[in-house]
C-alpha cells in the first residue's frame, strides 16, 4: 500500500506527516511556509512518495460549525484536488494543535524549540486519527464477514 500524507494547514506553517506503508502509525515529515509554493511542494511530495491520498484537518468550532479558518482551509482543499490526480479528504482537527503542544511540553520541549516540530505533530495527529478509524472500520468489516 501507498502512504498517506497528514496535512495541518495554517496561515503562516503546514505540518506534513506521512504514514507508515502498512497505514498503522503516522510520522511527522516536515514543515513547509505556507506560500504559494506550498501547493507545488506537496505536489512534489505527493510524486517522490507516490501518496494516494491526503487527509487535511479542517479545524471546525467547537459548535461542529465551520468559521473562517475552516473555511480557508476548504479554499486550499480546492488548490490541491485541482492539481492533484490523489484523493485528498478532510478530518476534523478540533484541538490538534492544543494536545501537540501539549504533547511536547509534556516530553521536556520548550517552547521555542518546538516551533519547527508543532505543526508536523499536530499533522501527525490529524492523519493518527484517520488511520485508526480506518483501522476500527477495517476490522469491524472483517468481524461482519
Amino acid at each position: 500500500m501507498n502512504p498517506i500524507l497528514g496535512v495541518d494547514f495554517g496561515r503562516a506553517r503546514i505540518g506534513l506527516a506521512i504514514s507508515d506503508e502498512l497505514r498503522l502509525l503516522a510520522h511527522p515529515l516536515e514543515t513547509i511556509p505556507a506560500s504559494d509554493k506550498a501547493v507545488a511542494r506537496i505536489a512534489e511530495i505527493v510524486r517522490e512518495k507516490k501518496i494516494d491520498r491526503i487527509v487535511v484537518g479542517v479545524p471546525k468550532l467547537m459548535s461542529g460549525k465551520m468559521g473562517s479558518a475552516a473555511n480557508e482551509v476548504l479554499r486550499f482543499v480546492e488548490k490541491l484536488r485541482a492539481i492533484l490526480s490523489c484523493q485528498v479528504l478532510t478530518w476534523d482537527e478540533r484541538l490538534t494543535t492544543v494536545a501537540a503542544q501539549r504533547a511536547l511540553q509534556e516530553s521536556g520541549k520548550k517552547t521555542r524549540a518546538t516551533r519547527e516540530y508543532i505543526d508536523q505533530v499536530a499533522a501527525q495527529m490529524i492523519l493518527q486519527g484517520y488511520l485508526d478509524r480506518e483501522q476500527e472500520a477495517g476490522s469491524a468489516d472483517e468481524t461482519a464477514s
